[in-house]
């Protein structure tokens, strides 16, 4: 076996072995209590959102590809007892949890923002397959966060998707999982890094359900660059650095990633957002501020105006363009500001039923659509860009007979940036699991999954979780 490879190469590339050596030397004893348990919070969170995803289009084609590659010894696909090989299960169970829009996301100013528990599935898959203990699956979650949120915070990406920072964070997670040495760590990165760039174009204009397979590719991608590592693959040199690399072409510039967590510098995992609704993180105000603003209103047809003052960002990519007014699937609509603000004066408050073909097809929903206008609000602007990032948004409804009414979301009038409490995200779980898995079923797994730190193979878990 080759156990050389870009670590010694001539040339060395220190974005690479900054990466690999610190993933080879992270220990889960370097793991404040703080960032285990917001390790454990984000498993919790993301397997909601894979039962919550179960049934949409692209994770039933993903099953059935799935099922026609069958691997006893594999990993499982969440929510069945089919066992598949493990990048196959990290592309299934990734798109999977990303479907429904309800897994965690991060928003820091200047970053490239992201969903980083898109690295989660694909770890999941590869824990299984080694019977690690919830311990060392713990430290490679954190491990594939810090990776993801580090490189998000080093370089804002242009015409590149962020599903990108979840190919390296993936590849990191699985080689320890896998055991893989400092060098086959820093062959595994730059295979993930050199052959897998995503665009952006999934993130662009009306969308398809490729939008949340993106994640699932990328997961797999990674996971395969740490089995060819481990089975003595070498990847290209230079994979960061290089004339040809990736900081020249897909950054657009020399980054640096500073200090990582542990030993006294805090870890990126415990930055990011819990949703509290099924959307995209940058319409969740205008669902809260439309909630709020709608929830005396019986009859949208009686509206004569909605307004909904948003920050900059959330006006150029969610309240600009044709599209967002005319939805013609779900991954447009909860992408876009018009379609959520409506959807949630009329149900009260959103749900991923929000989604479906009824409500896209609504003719009454369609009819508010035409009478919402989305401006930005340079206060709200500038809440957005400092730290804490503040998502302030203001809906305000306007009726026939000269009504008005006001809801208001960011701060501490509801904010996507506030802490959840361990019981809201059990309450969500819940919410997610027991349609499909019945109280009994869900409050068993959701006690095994608050006890991760103590369970001895991960590979007991996706039993628990199998209804289909």
């Amino acid at each position: 076996m080759n156990d050389t490879g870009t670590a010694g190469s001539p040339h060395p590339d220190g974005i690479q072995a900054a990466i690999s050596d610190y993933i080879a030397d992270l220990a889960y004893r370097d793991l404040d209590d703080v960032t285990r348990h917001a390790a454990i919070v984000r498993v919790i969170d993301t397997l909601g959102a894979l039962l919550g995803g179960f049934f949409g289009e692209p994770a039933l084609i993903g099953r059935e590809l799935a099922a026609a590659s069958p691997m006893p010894a594999g990993a499982t696909i969440v929510g069945t007892r089919l066992k598949t090989a493990p990048d196959m299960a990290a592309f299934v169970n990734g798109t999977t949890s990303r479907y429904v829009e309800l897994n965690d996301v991060y928003h820091w100013p200047g970053s490239s923002g992201g969903h980083p528990s898109d690295v989660l599935m694909p770890i999941f898959a590869v824990a299984e397959t080694a019977h690690a203990s919830g311990t060392d699956f713990i430290a490679a979650v954190v491990a594939g966060y810090e990776i993801y949120l580090r490189m998000s915070d080093a370089v804002k990406m242009k015409g590149f998707d962020c599903a990108n920072f979840c190919c390296m964070g993936s590849a990191m997670g699985a080689g320890r999982l896998l055991k893989l040495s400092r060098s086959q760590l820093a062959e595994a990165l730059s295979m993930a890094v050199v052959p897998n760039n995503a665009l952006n174009q999934a993130r662009t204009g009306h969308l398809t359900m490729w939008k949340a397979v993106a994640a699932g590719q990328s997961g797999r991608a990674g996971v395969f660059a740490a089995q060819l590592a481990r089975a003595g693959m070498a990847g290209p040199t230079q994979p960061f650095e290089g004339e040809a690399g990736w900081c020249a072409h897909v950054g657009g510039k020399a980054i640096s990633l500073g200090p990582l967590g542990g030993h006294g510098t805090p870890f990126k995992i415990n930055d990011t957002l819990i949703k509290p609704r099924a959307s995209c993180a940058t319409t969740i105000s205008s669902i809260l501020a439309g909630e709020t603003a709608g929830a005396a209103i019986t009859d949208a047809d009686l509206i004569e105006r909605v307004t909904v003052e948003v920050y900059e960002r959330a006006k150029i990519g969610m309240g600009t363009g044709a599209h967002h007014w005319n939805p013609d699937s779900r991954e447009t609509a909860d992408h876009s500001i018009p379609y959520v603000t409506a959807a949630a004066i009329i149900d009260h408050r959103i749900s991923p039923a929000s989604f479906d073909e009824a409500h896209l097809r609504s003719p009454k929903l369609r009819r508010l659509l035409e009478k919402i206008e989305v401006v930005t609000n340079d206060e709200f602007t500038h809440a957005y860009e400092n730290h804490p990032v503040l998502h302030r948004t203001r809906v305000t409804v306007r009726l026939k007979s000269g009504e008005t009414f006001v809801g208001e979301s960011g701060g501490d009038k509801g904010d996507l940036s506030l802490p959840k409490s361990d019981q809201e995200i059990s309450d969500k779980f819940r919410s997610l699991a027991e349609p499909v898995l019945g109280h009994r079923r869900a409050d068993v797994a959701l006690r095994s999954l608050w006890a991760l730190d103590s369970v001895a193979d991960v590979a007991t878990l996706p039993g628990l979780l199998a209804f289909a």
